[in-house]
């Protein structure tokens, strides 16, 4: 089921639908969240050429095979993982009585609870990913989903809604497809809980609205991932896996490596190492090149042009890896090359906004002192990548940072693993999800006491006696 323009009453009474057949239907058991899983995972894998072909259109150009990884595979992945869990995952998770009482009888459980339905608000880097990969946490803790996809990748929102409409009912699962006014209606639903991937800016708008109703948030933001490279990093390794970082969904991705720190005398070396490793990953050059995704529209492409005329103009040396020597100044799409800025000022607009671009400005540093003081002076980043084989400086950099994730000699491979929480902190998001993690953030932890049968506990009710005042007297302690 979806709906079009700002009709909040026609979503507000899915809503209510939903609520009550999560309660009619009752705590949904192990075998109805594996099929709703099962479900999700046979819409991709019947979709998944339409899948690609949507979002290439959306893009202008997106490549194909990156998208059958990132969209694709990897939400099947998280479902699958999910899927093999959650049964382990249901079960009540026992906790420690006081003494004597579990002697006695007694017993303390956390029972994991449904939470009802779960608002989903997807973005248009990775539209299929970031509405499928949050479900196999929602489905796998017994919840039912509505869905607000992005409105910049509309044929990808389109084919979403006819995907959900052939599997689901609209009581399980209703995709609601609009503009921003769609948004901020739906952000103002009483949602049991929801999760917003996107802008920081954005979130503070979706946190506002859902305060009102008291909502619980997962906020999945981003900012500027700072990288790290120690003298003893291999510079050459190091750049080709931080430009295939950058280069994927041409750094349109929340934890792209937005900028990098290089000891000064090697500054020179891995710029050109980061040529060499474009030039590698596209031999043929990028203009006309299939595995080179375009910029998704016409405003984020100039957004991110200003950054580089901005740096040039401010005086900073400005490299673009252009293999071919390709002139962009006339395409069907919005291709950006690579481009590496050299020791930017603060005053550049590069370093002042999250890039989400293929554009990686460069930063040289004496002491690794220094590029730490630097990273925590700004606001703590979703993501932090360090490069070497120093482990003391590597322990220094990661115990004096506060970052969503780290990965270590590579970047963005944190996100991939179903079994670490995947979140920000701050300005970077809060909450985490992704395997166990996704399960319990969309569950309720529900504290379970059972009483012994024992009526040793008499001594603590009126009148209250000797033995209740040395009880009592024994507790108070240091």
């Amino acid at each position: 089921m979806a709906l079009e323009g700002g009709q909040s009453g026609g979503m507000d009474d899915i809503l209510q639908r939903q609520k009550q057949a999560q309660l009619r239907d009752g705590i949904p058991g192990a075998e109805k969240r594996i099929e709703w899983l099962d479900r999700c995972i046979g819409l991709l894998v019947d979709h998944q050429d339409e899948i690609e072909d949507a979002l290439c259109e959306d893009f202008g150009h997106r490549s194909k095979d990156a998208s059958r990884f990132t969209d694709v595979a990897s939400s099947i992945s998280a479902l699958q993982y999910s899927k093999k869990h959650l049964a382990k995952w249901m079960r009540p998770e026992k906790r420690k009585v006081e003494f004597p009482l579990g002697l006695l009888g007694s017993k303390a459980e956390v029972h994991y609870q449904p939470k009802g339905v779960v608002g989903v608000i997807s973005p248009w880097n990775f539209p299929v990913n970031l509405t499928f990969t949050p479900l196999a946490g929602i489905f796998a803790a017994g919840n039912r989903a509505m869905i607000k996809p992005s409105e910049f990748t509309e044929r990808t929102s389109e084919l979403m809604k006819r995907m959900f409409a052939q599997a689901f009912d609209e009581t399980e699962v209703a995709v609601i497809t609009g503009g921003p006014e769609v948004g901020a209606d739906f952000t103002k639903l009483a949602f049991d809980h929801i999760i917003f991937t996107g802008a920081t800016s954005i979130a503070r708008h979706v946190m506002r609205a859902a305060a009102d109703n008291l909502v619980p948030l997962t906020l999945e933001l981003g900012g500027k991932s700072p990288v790290v490279l120690g003298r003893s990093a291999d510079l050459d390794k190091a750049a080709a896996r931080i430009m295939a970082g950058k280069t994927l969904n041409a750094g349109q991705i929340c934890l792209a490596p937005d900028y990098a720190f290089v000891p000064r005398d090697k500054t020179g070396d891995f710029v050109g190492a980061t040529t060499k490793a474009v030039e590698t990953m596209f031999p043929d050059g990028l203009k006309d090149n299939d595995d080179y995704t375009s910029i998704v529209n016409q405003r984020h492409y100039d957004r991110i042009m200003g950054y580089i005329e901005d740096a040039r103009a401010k005086g900073a040396e400005v490299v673009e890896i252009n293999p071919k020597g390709e002139h962009f100044d006339q395409q069907p799409h919005h291709k950006i090359p690579p481009h590496i800025v050299i020791d930017p000022s603060d005053d550049m607009t590069v370093m002042q906004d999250e890039i989400f671009g293929p554009v990686l400005p460069v930063k040289s540093y004496g002491e690794t002192a220094e590029a730490v003081e630097y990273i925590n002076a700004h606001e703590r980043p979703l993501g932090l990548y360090y490069f070497g084989e120093d482990k003391g400086e590597k322990d220094s950099v990661l115990d004096s940072t506060t970052s969503g994730g780290v990965t270590v000699n590579d970047v963005l491979f944190h996100v991939g693993q179903e079994d670490l929480p995947f979140g920000g902190i701050g300005p970077s998001g809060m909450g985490a999800y992704h395997g166990l993690d996704g399960f319990r953030e969309f569950s309720h932890a529900k504290a379970v006491y059972t009483q012994t049968g024992s009526e040793i506990l008499a001594m603590m009710r009126p009148p209250y006696g000797e033995k209740f005042r040395k009880q009592i007297a024994g507790r108070i302690k240091r």
